[in-house]
């Protein structure tokens, strides 16, 4: 290949980034947990992926100033709540910045939660311990152990991408 044709590389903005990132779809996740005096917190992430089955493992990517990043890191623990196919709306309403939000969705703690559970809207959800937390740029990359596993049923998964939220492909 002539090295004359290959274009010089600057730097990408953040919109480039964003179009790059929007070219690969991903799973929609609900990240939640209650603060320090007991509030919960919650917010839209698709930047989740296993790390490690033994022990199992998660990364999170969470904004920094995010009131919901203070409550994970503030408590150490929180739940990943993956959303299904119907809830879209719950999707975007966790993505909003409405303070709000747990009140237009039905959700539960219970013995072993480490943050809300969405009952109607997630087909799975982890009960996670943070083990460590990077900051890298705007974000927080949280490493959690996953400690409990609860599944409500089989449900088509909701997936993000192209600036869209769609459910699964259907066979």
């Amino acid at each position: 290949m002539n090295e004359s044709t290959i274009p010089t590389p600057v730097p990408a903005t953040p919109d480039q980034f964003r179009t790059l990132m929007s070219g690969f779809p991903t799973g929609v996740a609900v990240v939640t947990a209650t603060d320090t005096i007991g509030v919960e917190r919650g917010m839209t992430c698709s930047s989740l992926c296993g790390v490690s089955l033994d022990p199992p493992v998660l990364l999170v990517c969470l904004r920094v100033g995010s009131p919901t990043l203070e409550a994970v890191l503030g408590r150490g623990t929180f739940a990943v709540n993956l959303l299904h196919a119907d809830a879209r709306p719950t999707a975007e309403l966790f993505a909003s910045g409405d303070p709000h939000r747990f009140d237009e969705v039905v959700w539960e703690t219970g013995p072993g939660a480490a943050g809300p559970h969405l009952v109607r809207d997630a087909h799975t959800v982890a009960d996670c311990g943070v083990r460590s937390a990077q900051p890298v740029g705007d974000h927080v990359t949280v490493y959690g152990e996953v400690r409990r596993v609860t599944r409500r049923g089989e449900r088509i998964p909701l997936l993000y991408g192209l600036r869209q939220f769609r459910p699964w492909p259907e066979r």
